[in-house]
């Protein structure tokens, strides 16, 4: 498995062609934003699904609990409410089901997009059909898939796959990009041919240089799939957040980890980065809202966090 590092090209590279705009139409500029006015946004996350495309059958467990069906009816209750929202995936959508050995992934996309997700990063087992099979499914998606710490050579996934995205909800500008855990021993080579892998620390520091200082993002995601934490020194979501500046909310993945209220971690520069993970198999529906007041200066803030269960009729608010 190849490896790479990061330079000042990259740099350059990523304020072009690797940001995707997606989102809502006419947001307006910096200089005609109302000053010193707050504006909610409610991030809904999930990470891990695995195919689970039903809810758990009769006789397990976990009896009638996750399911596409029931999370769609919960996001569709929380945009209703909310004024401004975005859908995040950090990975893993795939395998886990007979859905997934059937249908090599087109069903966990096609329900995707019917979900809305606005971004998705890419999970080991996201290659477990190959290269080529995954770029089959992403041809299918609406949403961008990004991933700053991937690279594909010469393959079609280098077109697909962005570094990050910045989503537009007027007047807020989010800036999103992904990271991918380390292929080997996770993902067989011969599924991965063209695929390199480069640290992501530096890989983040690049984005969030460009999402600030260029694209001047009011509020940094990052989804994820590195794992929370690890008896090593292996990259994970709470080293992230404590050597890396500028990320304000990391979506994580991967160790399937239930955090009922998100993470608090302080960066290099003392500011507050908050790591949340909504556990496996759609069980499970995070949501965050922050409140982003605009002014000289940008200040951002979650106000309340938790994770929705997935399968139960609850008040989401």
């Amino acid at each position: 498995m190849a490896e790479f590092g990061y330079d000042r090209r990259d740099f350059i590279r990523a304020l072009g062609a690797s940001v995707a705009g997606i989102g809502v139409a006419g947001a307006l500029p910096t200089y005609l934003q109302a000053k010193g006015t707050t504006y909610p946004i409610s991030i809904l996350h999930t990470n891990d699904t695995h195919s689970r495309i039903d809810p758990y059958p009769a006789g397990s467990a976990l009896a009638g609990q996750g399911g596409v069906a029931a999370r769609m009816e919960l996001i569709r209750s929380i945009r209703d409410r909310a004024s401004r929202s975005i859908l995040l995936d950090a990975g893993d959508f795939f395998q886990g089901t007979p859905y997934f050995n059937f249908y090599n992934g087109e069903v966990e996309i096609r329900a995707m997009q019917q979900l809305g997700y606005d971004a998705a990063t890419l999970g080991n087992h996201d290659f477990d059909g190959g290269m080529d099979n995954l770029l089959l499914q992403l041809q299918k998606a609406g949403f961008p898939v990004v991933s700053a710490n991937y690279r594909f050579g010469r393959h079609g996934l280098a077109q697909r796959c962005a570094s990050s995205v910045i989503l537009r909800r007027d007047p807020l500008k989010i800036g999103v990009f992904g990271l991918g855990i380390k292929p080997a021993g996770l993902i067989p080579p011969a599924f991965v041919p063209q695929l390199s892998w480069g640290d992501p620390f530096e890989a983040a520091r690049c984005q969030v240089s460009c999402l600030r200082m260029i694209h001047r993002c009011h509020i940094v995601i990052c989804l994820s799939h590195l794992g929370l934490s690890y008896a090593d020194e292996r990259p994970s979501d709470r080293r992230l957040a404590l050597e890396v500046s500028g990320i304000d909310l990391i979506v994580g993945g991967h160790t399937h980890s239930f955090l009922d209220i998100p993470e608090v971690h302080y960066n290099p520069e003392g500011r507050a980065v908050y790591v949340v993970q909504a556990g496996h198999s759609g069980l499970r529906l995070g949501r965050v809202d922050w409140e982003i007041k605009l002014g000289r200066t940008t200040e951002a803030a979650p106000t309340d966090a938790s994770l929705i269960p997935v399968g139960e009729r609850l008040n989401v608010g």
